[in-house]
């Protein structure tokens, strides 16, 4: 017992980046990774998407804003469109904003993929 209170104090008094970072809550060096909930598009299947969207006329809204993944659309103004089972169980929705077809989070307007 005694030696496992001398190893833990000798752990402590080094400084241990473990136990540093515990303390602290901050990692140093890493960008935090961000989890989106829903499956998006796949890669093949996104030339016949782009097509669908062509096909459907879809209006294209215009933004002041650059179209960029993260970027949140207005609250008015923007139409949301689902996106058809054939390319995929997907939670986003699509538009077209600023000629740029996206895919949508649909509760915060959030733009989590710019299809090409």
């Amino acid at each position: 017992m005694r030696n496992r209170i001398l190893a833990l104090a000798a752990l402590a008094a080094i400084g241990s980046p473990l136990a540093a970072q515990a303390q602290s809550g901050v990692t140093v060096g890493r960008a935090p990774v961000v989890v989106d909930s829903g499956p998006t598009i796949a890669v093949e299947q996104r030339p016949a998407f782009r097509d669908y969207v062509v096909e459907q006329r879809v209006p294209a809204f215009r933004i002041q804003d650059r179209i960029v993944v993260g970027t949140t659309l207005p609250e008015a103004g923007v139409t949301y469109y689902d996106v058809p089972q054939r390319f995929g169980a997907t939670t986003y929705r699509y538009t077209v904003v600023n000629g740029e077809t996206v895919l949508v989070e649909p509760r915060s307007r959030r733009i989590v993929e710019v299809l090409n």
